[in-house]
């Protein structure tokens, strides 16, 4: 049976027929035992317990091989070894192995005891499927509904599923309009800011929805407060404004090589990084206050914060090339 999710405990798919010795015995009576009883279907190390069953090192397969046949196991094994607890998830297994790229990670007990061991395979085979599996569920969920509730559903059951949150995108879009036939004397005179208003849109939603998705993946591991908060923002902001003052520069660049230098340049450019900070607090606000209003941030935070997002980059942007072009 394969493991439904990264949350379920490793333990269930851990590998039980693991070889483990005395630390007391020799290398030629070791030897003799795995003639005699074998090591089970897949051995990648062999582990060392005391007296009492708890482990205390790690003999990899060539240096048991290699030893001298009168050399003790406590004498050649790894004296450190790197242990992954009982309770671990599967997703906590998976951190052991891109953080220390090891083959294989026994499971111990309270009392330093080996319960399991998971080896390298078990993630190849499996939990990459989940991965995969779990990425294209957020990209649903990013756009406002789980793939399980549209998944063979009939056509107007998909559609109660999917038809409320597309209101959002409507309403943001009828508030832009509304937007755009206020600032229309603005946008009138410059057709160079009226052509770069969809590129500024594009933009800041896909800051936004990257600021977001790093979000709701930062609330399935923490628990949320205002110290975390005011953490978590200063960092988006600090990356906000590394990205706006960079694409503000390539898309200034493009206006004034097009152009020429002229006032339309500086409003794109500092419309850019304006409308990408707010993009940032937005991607990073809009799920955490879901998540503090007991909502599920992973359904709700995507057609929220777009529609949140487009509003406020039209606003920022109309109020500049106001501000600039007709002060």
């Amino acid at each position: 049976m394969k493991p439904r999710n990264l949350d379920e405990p490793v333990l269930a798919y851990a590998r039980k027929d693991f070889a483990a010795f005395r630390q007391t015995l020799a290398v030629q009576e070791v030897l003799e035992a795995i003639r005699r009883q074998g090591v089970g279907e897949k051995v990648v190390y062999f582990y060392v317990v005391d007296e009492d069953g708890r482990l205390v090192g790690v003999l990899p397969t060539r240096r048991l091989l290699t030893a001298s046949l009168d050399k003790r196991l406590s004498d050649i094994m790894v004296k450190r070894v790197v242990t992954i607890p009982h309770t671990a998830t599967v997703l906590d297994a998976c951190e052991f192995f891109i953080l220390h790229k090891f083959l294989g990670f026994p499971l111990v007990d309270e009392e330093g005891r080996i319960v399991g061991v998971v080896d390298v395979s078990f993630f190849s085979q499996e939990v990459f499927e989940i991965a995969e599996r779990e990425r294209w569920d957020e990209v649903f969920e990013t756009i406002g509904f789980h793939v399980s509730q549209v998944r063979d559903a009939t056509p107007f059951k998909a559609f109660r599923y999917r038809f409320p949150w597309l209101i959002a995108t409507i309403g943001s879009g009828v508030a832009c309009a509304f937007l755009a036939a206020a600032y229309g004397a603005t946008l009138a005179t410059s057709l160079v800011v009226a052509a770069f208003l969809a590129l500024l849109l594009g933009i800041g939603e896909s800051v936004s929805v990257q600021s977001m998705s790093v979000t709701i993946q930062a609330l399935r591991a923490v628990k949320p407060s205002f110290g975390w908060y005011t953490q978590a923002l200063k960092r988006e902001l600090a990356t906000a404004l590394l990205l706006g003052v960079g694409c503000g520069a390539v898309v200034g660049l493009v206006v004034v090589l097009w152009h020429g230098f002229s006032l339309p340049a500086v409003v794109i450019s500092s419309s850019i990084v304006l409308s990408l900070l707010t993009a940032c607090v937005l991607g990073l606000s809009v799920p955490s206050l879901l998540h503090w209003l007991k909502l599920d941030p992973k359904i709700a935070a995507g057609p929220v914060t777009l529609a949140v997002t487009d509003i406020c980059t039209l606003l920022i942007y109309f109020t500049v090339a106001r501000w600039l072009l007709l002060s």
